[in-house]
């Protein structure tokens, strides 16, 4: 049976920690900032956990992240 192939799109988005957890970050962070209060802003650095929902659908197209 042939190797399962990474897809790299994926790869590039998310992390996967030692504790199997999913680590994303957060959307609309590029351009069209200034017109959000500081508190947006900031809450925009900060990485976060995907739901549970999503977690299979990642744990397929990353099956040798570890």
């Amino acid at each position: 049976m042939p190797k399962i192939k990474t897809h790299k799109a994926t790869a590039k988005r998310f992390k996967i920690t030692r504790n199997n957890k999913i680590i994303k970050r957060k959307a609309g962070q590029d351009h069209f900032n200034t017109r959000e209060s500081g508190v947006t802003t900031r809450n925009k650095r900060r990485d976060l956990q995907i739901a549970d929902t999503e977690y299979n659908v990642i744990r397929q197209l990353m099956p040798y992240n570890k």
